[in-house]
């Protein structure tokens, strides 16, 4: 095994948002490989943020964002742990990020928890037709059904959407990555989204 150079571990952080240490300590488990780095981080990351995700989050803040010179508006609440975290430049940024994703993705929840039961069994029912509708065997309609309604989810769901600024990355893992940045559990609490003529 080569040894870790300072580039290296800096190229890591950057991609990452991850502290030098554990960039470092990645880079050597993967033998300088930086994809694999990322991948470990980006497992780790989410480990750490399911551990942190029972804890309670009674501060953070109301972020706004306003595109298209006033013609799409959008209001989302996003809570973390401590009022220390929600003053943070980085917390801050991550609001607008999720702001932004609101503005330009247009999500119906924050996750599939949020949806209208009614609504997702609407869905359902119109993947179920179409697939009969095109002559499919009855055991292959309901994996048609569900393989479409997943894909819906990735479409309506905030949390399941690809992210706007890194399609390679779902919205849920930019928050993910943010818990294990600040050490707090982050929640998307609720956000609304105002267009004009809508």
């Amino acid at each position: 095994m080569g040894t870790i150079t300072a580039s290296q571990v800096q190229e890591l952080r950057q991609r990452t948002g991850v502290g030098m240490m554990e960039c470092k300590k990645a880079l050597e488990e993967t033998s300088g490989d930086l994809e694999a780095a990322i991948d470990l981080l980006r497992t780790r990351g989410q480990a750490k943020a399911a551990k942190k995700a029972g804890r309670e989050t009674s501060e953070g803040l109301v972020e706004s964002y306003i595109h298209l010179g006033g013609k799409i508006g959008v209001l989302i609440e996003v809570d973390c742990e401590t009022d220390f975290v929600a003053k943070t430049t980085d917390f801050r940024d991550l609001a607008r990020s999720l702001a932004m994703q609101v503005a330009a993705a247009s999500p119906l929840a924050v996750d599939r928890e949020g949806l209208d039961a009614e609504v997702v069994e609407r869905e359902m029912g119109i993947y179920r037709q179409q697939a009969e509708d095109s002559g499919k065997p009855p055991e292959i309609v309901e994996k048609i059904a569900s393989g479409k309604l997943e894909k819906w989810y990735q479409e309506v769901c905030l949390l399941d959407q690809a992210y706007i600024k890194d399609p390679d990355r779902k919205v849920s893992d930019v928050v993910n990555e943010a818990v294990q940045r600040l050490g707090e559990n982050i929640v998307v609490r609720r956000f609304t989204r105002f267009e004009v003529g809508e």
